[in-house]
């Protein structure tokens, strides 16, 4: 993927993940655009010790790849943050 794309994908998982989370008042869209792009490295990474692809384009699968990185990033900064 191009390094646009990389920002909208980022952008737009970033948001619907802080919005799961329930971190959308606390994040701007800088912080949305990080926390997609570096959640959806963990994804992939969480999803190669299963034995699946990670990101692989702009299609539904890579999404959710994303969103499940994303989450689990958000809570891991607000575990470390609580304590």
């Amino acid at each position: 993927m191009g390094i646009i794309l990389w920002i909208v994908f980022g952008a737009l998982v970033g948001w619907i993940a802080s919005m799961i989370m329930k971190t959308n008042s606390q994040q701007g869209p800088l912080i949305d655009i990080v926390v997609g792009i570096v959640g959806a490295v963990l994804g992939g990474w969480i999803m190669s010790f299963i034995g699946k692809t990670g990101v692989s384009g702009f299609n539904l699968y890579s999404f959710i790849v994303a969103l499940i990185g994303a989450c689990i990033l958000i809570a891991i900064v607000k575990a470390v943050r609580r304590t």
